[in-house]
């Protein structure tokens, strides 16, 4: 059974990532791409369907750590009689993907167990597994379909009904070196060498990039393990930036709304990329947008809201029937049907960032100006279309006001771009459509009587997607208007201090079942304070939301306040972004 979702730790080589349990096991791990099939898919189903695991035998205590600023991870069983030391990462390489794990002796002697499960396509092929000899040396391989995936070590676990498992006693001093390896099942066999990979390497490297961020922020040390994570979260050679490593993590335990978020969002990427570049790094938001060219290109009418991390467009979304799901949540969702929704705010969010690129760098891309040209003349056609919006409602279109706001900015940074570097474009007619977005979305999408912005036009419910409007400069941060939908927000979303993303009670998402606090939203919350002047809430929500990330300083998507627990995906990006603009947010505040 999958431990609680804060008992998770991410490692990862920028093409994958696996979640590594306190216990020791690895639960989840897609190869060779986060949206791959799962060999290990424990964490949505049993052991059954794949896991590794090295931890000792009975009972014993942990503590864990990333080493630095990296994302090498390091855990600690203390038992009766010793103490060893995990230490997992996964290193860099090409063609291949490989995962190693070095038990390290500290004191006494531990009995340890070693478990390796493999099964393929999320659990549901039990592979063709066999020992051979490799190059002199004895292994294991478990192969299926397009998959091969080699075991080494010093001590090979012994097969019983399909699950392979051993003991063995690690003294002081010692030091036990495990791998596993992936390559396409075509590759000759002998062609498959030990991993290549430098423990302290990965950790000075780790250091290296964190320590150029911007240091001004509070919660500094949240901000950079963030943006540690967001990293990981990038696809190296692609580019593209998956919103989370895992899939169908419940946002209503027990319920359907289980979602795939193994997949490259526009928004949540774009997003991504400035919170990089408001810390100070510009070389990934570069490859982010070599990633973007190439994967919107074609007629900007065909635009997608998501992508697969290579680009590809297709994402069918399907059920895994063979999986329980997580803590017996289901339907398992593999694909996601939001792909062909038609959401407005994504041409924002990506007119923002590639902005946000120009005025860091100082230079104008051409491609990308062209990219962004097309863009916002098919948004000129189109502006007043009904939509998903950004929670991708499953209920009937509307013009949210999020939506149309973010039309707005689409518009004002298209003219930004033609009026500090001299880009060619229609900069009269975008500022004619700019005036009269703005103009629609202070009548429509805001209710006088109530003085608060509401979430579409004609509604009376709120939604905390509104607190954005003054981060994007469609209306001061002290502006009464948003003073009192501030206010509004805190009276009809909170939860136990928390924000929930909106009522699910008004059935406007088209789901049954409810949902959990939001932590991007009252992240958002940080914000808006700081904007409105209320300097003293915004810290005091800042560190509390800080403190709900577990022992690594990882966070999911939602938090249940009442029962303790993280809920949904994890770690998710829209967290960790929203924790770094409300940081440098609150410090630009402070420096008012």
């Amino acid at each position: 059974m999958a431990l609680p979702i804060a008992e998770y730790a991410l490692i990862g080589d920028r093409s994958s990532g696996a979640l590594v349990g306190s216990d020791g096991s690895i639960d989840w791990l897609c190869l060779p791409r986060f949206d791959s099939p799962a060999c290990f898919a424990g964490l949505l189903g049993t052991e059954e369907h794949g896991r590794w695991q090295l931890c000792p035998v009975g009972d014993f205590d942990v503590s864990r750590r990333y080493v630095g600023s990296s994302a090498v991870l390091e855990t600690t069983f203390t038992t009766a009689t010793g103490e060893v030391t995990l230490t997992d990462l996964m290193p860099r390489g090409d063609d291949r993907a490989d995962v190693v794990r070095r038990v390290t002796g500290v004191r006494g002697t531990v009995r340890m167990r070693h478990e390796w499960v493999v099964r393929l396509d999320y659990g549901a092929i039990v592979p063709w597994v066999r020992r051979q000899t490799l190059h002199g040396e004895a292994v294991i391989t478990a192969i299926g379909g397009p998959d091969r995936l080699v075991l080494r070590g010093p001590r090979l676990p012994r097969p019983s009904d399909h699950r392979h498992v051993d003991e063995f006693d690690v003294e002081e001093g010692a030091v036990l070196t495990f791998s596993t390896t992936w390559v396409p099942s075509a590759a000759p066999l002998d062609a498959i060498g030990p991993p290549e990979f430098d423990i302290d390497g990965a950790v000075d490297e780790g250091e290296r990039w964190s320590g150029q961020c911007h240091e001004h922020a509070p919660q500094l040390a949240a901000v950079r393990r963030s943006l540690l994570t967001l990293r990981l979260l990038t696809h190296e050679q692609t580019g593209g930036i998956v919103a989370a490593p895992t899939t169908s993590l419940p946002e209503d335990p027990g319920g359907e709304r289980n979602w795939d978020y193994r997949y490259c969002w526009l928004r949540d990427a774009a997003l991504t990329i400035s919170a990089l570049v408001r810390a100070g790094y510009t070389e990934e938001a570069k490859l982010w947008r070599g990633w973007l060219l190439r994967a919107v290109a074609g007629d900007p009418q065909d635009l997608q809201i998501m992508y697969a991390v290579d680009g590809a467009r297709r994402l069918t979304e399907l059920t895994l029937d063979h999986l329980p799901g997580y803590d017996d949540s289901q339907p398992v969702r593999i694909g996601n049907g939001a792909s062909l929704q038609r959401q407005l705010d994504v041409v924002g969010e990506v007119m923002m960032a590639l902005e946000d690129i120009r005025q860091a760098t100082g230079t104008a891309e051409t491609d990308a100006w062209n990219l962004q040209r097309n863009l916002v003349e098919d948004l000129a056609e189109g502006w007043r279309a009904k939509d998903h919006g950004l929670w991708e409602i499953r209920g009937p279109e509307r013009r949210f006001t999020h939506s149309q706001a973010m039309v707005w900015a689409a518009f004002d940074r298209a003219v930004r771009a033609v009026e500090d570097f001299g880009l060619a474009g229609p900069v009269e007619k975008w500022r004619e459509l700019r005036d009269q977005v703005r103009e629609e979305v202070l009548e429509h999408g805001f209710d006088a009587g109530r003085n608060t912005f509401v979430q579409y036009y004609g509604a009376s419910e709120v939604d905390a997607s509104l607190l954005v409007l003054p981060q994007i400069g469609i209306v001061a941060g002290d502006d009464p208007r948003v003073l009192g939908t501030i206010e509004a927000v805190e009276r009809d979303l909170m939860r136990d201090g928390l924000l929930l993303r909106y009522r699910t009670q008004t059935g406007v998402d088209g789901l049954t079942g409810d949902e959990h606090p939001f932590l991007a939203c009252s992240f958002w919350l940080v914000s808006a304070y700081a904007g409105a002047g209320r300097i003293d809430d915004a810290e005091a929500l800042l560190a509390r939301l800080c403190d709900l990330a577990n022992d690594v300083g990882l966070l999911p998507e939602e938090y249940d306040v009442a029962g303790g627990r993280m809920i949904g995906n994890f770690p998710q990006a829209f967290s960790h972004l929203a924790l770094v603009h409300a940081a440098f947010d609150l410090a630009d505040a402070r420096a008012r």
